[in-house]
């Protein structure tokens, strides 16, 4: 489970407008229309053609819980992607993110600083320019801790350093045992 990509994709999903389809049948009829054909999606989901048939026909209408999982994924990554383009578009540009996070925060910092890790609940609101790194990040497959990283360095300049207004020495932020964590626009 990746803590910050199923983050970022929860945010960009609270911008759809309309519901993404929630019966096994109306999800792969949408697949089908999607990838232009049922031979397609079978591959895409690992399951027979004449199965994807049958659910598009509602033959079977209660997939096997690994198979719901798969099929629910594959539609939300695919589900109204001209609003995903634009909720990501306008909080890199203008909007910023907001990080709502329950984690053990500490920072590297010259000697006399209490830098001691502890946990900390923040919420902050990023400026444009981090949530474009994260998404452009998120987009280009970077790993968990790649986000993680952007995040902390996010978190330095905003919650820290308050835009270079103090603490002007920190060195490093660390972000570890996230014990929660969401994004909102």
């Amino acid at each position: 489970m990746s803590v910050f990509g199923d983050g970022l994709d929860a945010v960009v999903h609270k911008a759809f407008t309309r519901p993404a389809p929630k019966s096994a049948g109306a999800q792969m009829r949408y697949l089908v229309r999607q990838l232009k054909g049922t031979r397609a999606v079978a591959q895409m989901l690992r399951i027979s053609q004449r199965t994807v048939e049958r659910y598009v026909k509602d033959q079977i209408k209660k997939p096997r819980p690994d198979l719901a999982a798969r099929l629910e994924a594959e539609v939300k990554k695919r589900w109204q992607p001209q609003i995903r383009a634009k909720a990501r578009q306008r909080a890199a540009s203008t909007g910023g993110i907001v990080i709502d996070t329950r984690a053990r925060i500490g920072y590297t910092a010259p000697i006399g600083t209490t830098d001691e890790d502890r946990i900390r609940h923040l919420t902050v609101a990023l400026p444009p320019q981090y949530a474009a790194r994260l998404f452009d990040a998120q987009e280009q497959g970077a790993g968990e801790q790649e986000l993680q990283r952007i995040a902390a360095e996010a978190l330095k300049e905003v919650y820290f350093q308050d835009s270079g207004r103090r603490a002007g020495q920190l060195e490093e932020v660390r972000l570890t045992d996230i014990e929660y964590l969401e994004f909102d626009l």
